[in-house]
């Protein structure tokens, strides 16, 4: 490996002229920045003890839950709350570490959410809904807060994902017909996150900066919502119709998730498409190893697109209108 030492050292002596230097340093770094946006980085750990860090964290943190809440509801998860805050401020502020710092977040919008629920009481259900409602939008605040302190890249998706369950349990409230249609309002209420997600992307296409890592909590917290309600109304992927179509519809998010580099939403439809695969398998008279064999297409698709995906986008992009491709990430 060499450091730029070596190069500047190479350069000095006259071995490499200036301009050659400069043009593999361009071109390792183009070749870095390409595979950090392929690959889709999560910074999460950085040592083994962040893991140290978390699990004491978690520890601490339940106990001082529960034990409070044998006091009060409300008492325990303030105390939740308000601990994970502090704790932030060195592990956090300080420290920089990553994984213990999206658990504390978590914590924290959980014990504000729960602080909420205990102070309405939700025991009452013709409050229910309105203090559901109440208690998701504090904790959506909180979070804005939490974000502003911090910058933790998953507290957007954590302070969207309370807004939004806010905004159902207050349409639910107000209009209980809208019970009948919670999935589809759950699916619109993920494509609310995906644009969102979006939005963040647009802003960093290279995925070198802190936007990139708060669209793909996004991504990942808008993938369950869209995907859940669509194979929910196909059956589930049960029966023969239901399969073919749930497998149907598996390819359609496969392309859109080629399109936008995330893989978020493969992830989250993989256990509808091998329920329904495996049906199929079932019905084509393979019912003993249905399973396995569905296991084996799947996997092997899944390594083969996971392989050649960077091809694979390419021929997903050229297909796209030139404004649209403009506002995704390069292949």
């Amino acid at each position: 490996m060499y450091s730029d030492d070596d190069l500047d050292a190479a350069t000095a002596a006259g071995i490499l002229p200036p301009g050659t230097a400069k043009a593999f340093r361009d071109f390792v770094a183009g070749r870095q920045t390409a595979h950090e946006a392929d690959e889709e980085s999560v910074r999460l750990v950085t040592s083994f003890n962040d893991i140290f860090v978390t699990i004491a964290a978690v520890l601490l943190l339940s106990a001082l839950g529960w034990l409070a809440g044998k006091i009060s509801p409300v008492l325990g998860g303030a105390a939740v709350a308000a601990a994970a805050w502090a704790f932030a401020e060195y592990f956090t502020r300080r420290r920089r570490m990553a994984l213990p710092s999206l658990a504390l977040l978590l914590a924290f919008v959980w014990g504000v959410f729960s602080t909420g629920l205990g102070l309405v009481g939700v025991d009452d259900f013709a409050r229910g809904g309105y203090g559901v409602a109440a208690s998701a939008a504090i904790a959506a605040l909180a979070a804005w807060g939490h974000w502003k302190r911090f910058m933790v890249p998953i507290t957007i998706a954590a302070g969207a994902g309370a807004g939004a369950g806010a905004l159902l349990a207050l349409g639910l409230a107000l209009v209980p017909a809208l019970r009948d249609a919670f999935l589809p309002l759950v699916f619109v209420a993920g494509l609310a996150l995906f644009a969102l997600a979006l939005w963040w992307d647009a802003g960093d296409l290279a995925r070198k900066t802190r936007r990139s890592d708060v669209a793909f909590w996004l991504h990942l917290a808008a993938a369950p919502m869209i995907v859940h309600p669509v194979f929910s109304a196909l059956g589930g992927g049960g029966g023969i119709g239901g399969a073919a179509g749930a497998v149907a519809v598996y390819l359609v998010l496969a392309v859109v998730a080629l399109a936008v580099d995330r893989r978020a939403l493969l992830v989250s439809a993989l256990a509808y498409v091998l329920y329904a695969a495996t049906a199929l398998f079932e019905a084509a008279g393979s019912s003993a190893e249905a399973f396995a064999l569905t296991a084996l297409v799947v996997g092997s698709l899944l390594l083969s697109l996971s392989a050649f995906w960077h091809h694979v986008r390419r021929l997903v992009l050229t297909a796209l209108p030139a404004p649209l491709r403009h506002r995704l990430p390069a292949a």
